[in-house]
């Protein structure tokens, strides 16, 4: 009888379904980004009236949907991709994978600042994640089907719980709900800076969370200031720099929800 890691290569392999890599704004990107959008816009829509507990229901539906995909991701490469070696470039604490720990969390605690921050955190530094990556998709389209749906999906769903979130008024309302995204923004840099360390060693080097180092960045700018001058002047400048991009997106919102408070 085959053993469980064998039936799952097996099914890794079956699944592997090679493509031409999709072009930036060509016809798969276009298709599935505008077509994907228009239904997750509308779904926000209409959810944006749900009941607290149906809330909850949709965020831990949008969380377990996430844990599903990134372990099928996370096995694709260990398994096909990487010849049974665990890449720690793709170590799940990205700032796009997030909002898979933070819906959970976020509908399972009390109601406070703390979840305050997580809701602001996903309707802005997570909808900047899930819009540039529409923008410049070189990060999604893969040369796998599976996979290239699979990250399509992924930022899709960010851009559909920001949205939701703000639809239902649960958010960016105020600068204390910007405020309180950049501290957990702040806070997730600080986890990603321990998980990078503690695992530099076991990784050789090849991981860097959040983009903050100690490895050089991988981002376009922030790489050549990194190999210039470092990579913590790299950090410096990355970490302010998403925290205007988020207030952005989060200003529009804030200048609704005030012109409709009075």
């Amino acid at each position: 009888m085959d053993s469980l890691t064998d039936i799952i290569e097996r099914f890794i392999d079956f699944t592997a379904w090679e493509m031409t890599k999709p072009k930036a704004y060509g016809p798969f990107h276009l298709i599935f980004t505008f077509v994907g959008l228009a239904v997750l816009m509308f779904l926000a829509w209409r959810l944006r009236n749900i009941s607290e507990r149906g809330n909850k229901i949709l965020l831990i539906s949008v969380s377990v949907f996430l844990m599903v995909t990134e372990l099928y991701k996370q096995l694709f490469y260990y398994y096909h991709m990487e010849d049974h070696k665990y890449n720690f470039g793709i170590f799940p604490f990205h700032l796009c994978s997030v909002p898979m720990y933070l819906c959970l969390i976020a509908a399972l605690i009390k109601p406070g600042k703390v979840q305050n921050g997580m809701y602001a955190f996903m309707t802005t530094f997570n909808l900047l994640g899930g819009i540039m990556a529409f923008i410049e998709p070189s990060g999604i389209v893969h040369e796998h089907l599976t996979l290239t749906i699979h990250a399509f999906l992924w930022h899709l769903s960010l851009i559909f719980v920001g949205a939701y979130l703000l639809m239902s008024g649960r958010c960016a309302k105020t600068m204390k709900d910007y405020w309180g995204a950049v501290a957990t923004f702040v806070a997730l840099c600080a986890l990603a800076f321990v998980i990078n360390i503690s695992l530099w060693e076991v990784s050789e080097g090849n991981i860097n969370m959040f983009f903050v180092g100690p490895r050089n960045s991988s981002l376009a700018v922030f790489k050549q200031i990194s190999e210039a001058a470092g990579w913590y002047v790299s950090t410096a400048l990355y970490i302010p720099a998403v925290c205007i991009g988020a207030y952005i997106i989060f200003l529009p919102a804030h200048l609704y929800f005030k012109k409709k408070s009075k």
